[in-house]
């Protein structure tokens, strides 16, 4: 969950069923998100002075995958609507409810393939569209199937290791954002976990990460450096309730949740 439009263009629309077969692996809670936000992106829907998106997603995964989230689907699923709650906020879309998403199992797919179906329902309940096992694209023409060949963090064995860890909460002014439960990347780049808005602050500025002894934030090798309680920080540096770090411009406090 960013907190940012998740996927460029170009990455949404490659085919990537086909190299799903070859690189095997896990569906990752983080691409789940992204693919999430591509979908509320791909279905909105514009009136005079509005623009509505999807408020509810059925995501299909395979028999082994949906078993790999076992004891943490729900809080998975609670970090994938917070997400695409922060992604409809920045990017000023509307939503007749808060983001609602079920999983579903589907055998015909394959590990590390999944389908996502997006539907805009009304306050009353009412959708003209059904959830249904998305295999068949020709005849679920709102189902998109996925595939992880383009891997990145946040395994759910990672999440399942630190589900009883304190969350990190980044607040930046009046917003609230929360670091996914296996840390993210801090920058401008709309790939990163928390985007921030600041042209003092490069694509990809900083990583936050949860350890043994709590969370570290450490510079990718940014223009501008990260300070911590006014010092410039070198290599990994821990940080805790109440520190303030600065990005470029913009002034974070740190708190554990």
């Amino acid at each position: 969950m960013n907190l940012l439009k998740s996927v460029e263009t170009t990455i949404a629309n490659l085919v990537e069923g086909a190299f799903g077969r070859v690189f095997r692996s896990e569906v990752r809670p983080m691409e789940l998100a992204r693919k999430l936000a591509r979908e509320m992106d791909a279905h909105r829907t514009v009136s005079v002075s509005r623009v509505y998106v999807p408020n509810e997603y059925s995501v299909w995964l395979s028999l082994e995958d949906r078993a790999r989230y076992d004891g943490v689907e729900r809080e998975v699923i609670d970090e994938l609507c917070a997400y695409l709650l922060e992604h409809a906020r920045r990017e000023d879309l509307i939503l007749a409810s808060p983001p609602h998403i079920d999983f579903h199992t589907d055998e015909r797919l394959a590990l590390g393939e999944f389908g996502i179906q997006a539907r805009l329902v009304r306050p009353d309940g009412h959708s003209d569209e059904h959830p249904d096992p998305p295999v068949n694209q020709e005849e679920h023409g709102q189902t998109m199937i996925y595939s992880t060949s383009a891997r990145v963090r946040g395994g759910v064995d990672e999440a399942r290791a630190r589900r009883g860890a304190p969350r990190a909460l980044l607040l930046v002014g009046a917003r609230r954002l929360l670091v996914p439960p296996g840390g993210g990347v801090i920058g401008r780049s709309r790939d990163c976990d928390i985007v921030l808005e600041d042209a003092g602050i490069s694509r990809r500025h900083a990583e936050l990460r949860p350890g043994p002894d709590g969370w570290t934030i450490q510079d990718l090798g940014s223009t501008n450096g990260v300070i911590v309680n006014g010092q410039e920080i070198r290599g990994a540096q821990p940080v805790h309730t109440g520190d303030r770090v600065e990005l470029g411009s913009t002034h974070i406090l740190f708190e554990l949740g």
